[in-house]
């Protein structure tokens, strides 16, 4: 992989990075690893607030975790055939990274935080809409922090976010009829389990079975 063409960027933000006082550069190291922990969150609470409604506000919100990981696996094989060197190590006249510089064999193209991000952002977005407003500008405070560590070029993060989001609206798309369907089921189930992780569904006047079945014996 050629790094040549954003190099001269990496270093600009990186000589930035290392004038700004050490409380900033601190806050800069958190984020990079505390963003991907306030995605999780999300995740599980949009699921959360997803169980009152339709089977398809559910199926999406599952469908965001699972298409992010798959947005984070296309990133790994990526990452296996371009071997692209960390900037930290490869590009000359780089001063110091403000994180420990990965391994040999930790590859740098495409950035997995940003892929994670990209997928993340786009897939609660599509989940809850108004979400967005959040977290794109997460994504991309993540996608920023990983240069201004040291750890990525900016081509790395760039193609990290439009992977994560491509990956993440194909899953979207192709798995939520699917999901919807399985979503459907289990709230007719007897299980319990299944019940509670489908949701009730009173947004949209669907009702477990076990209340379907009183309102049944009711009538006879």
């Amino acid at each position: 992989m050629d790094s040549s063409a954003t190099s001269d960027l990496y270093l600009d933000i990186t000589d930035f990075a290392r004038g700004t006082p050490s409380w900033f550069q601190h806050l800069a190291e958190l984020w990079t690893e505390a963003g991907l922990l306030l995605f999780g969150a999300l995740f599980v609470a949009v699921w959360w607030f997803a169980r009152p409604s339709g089977t398809r506000a559910v199926a999406v919100a599952v469908l965001a975790p699972l298409a992010t990981a798959v947005a984070y696996l296309c990133s790994e094989v990526l990452k296996t055939f371009f071997t692209e060197d960390r900037p930290c190590r490869a590009v000359v006249g780089a001063g110091a990274s403000l994180v420990a510089c990965p391994p040999v064999g930790d590859w740098s193209f495409p950035s997995n935080h940003s892929t994670i991000a990209g997928g993340a952002a786009i897939a609660l977005a599509l989940a809850r809409p108004v979400l967005a407003y959040l977290t794109v500008p997460m994504a991309l405070l993540m996608a920023f922090s990983r240069v201004f560590v040291g750890v990525h070029y900016p081509h790395d993060v760039a193609v990290g976010l439009v992977l994560g989001g491509l990956v993440a609206t194909l899953v979207v798309l192709l798995a939520a009829k699917p999901l919807q369907t399985l979503v459907g089921t289990m709230r007719t189930s007897r299980s319990g389990l299944a019940l509670w992780l489908a949701g009730p569904g009173t947004g949209t006047g669907a009702r477990p079975a076990v209340e379907r079945g009183r309102h049944s014996a009711g009538r006879r």
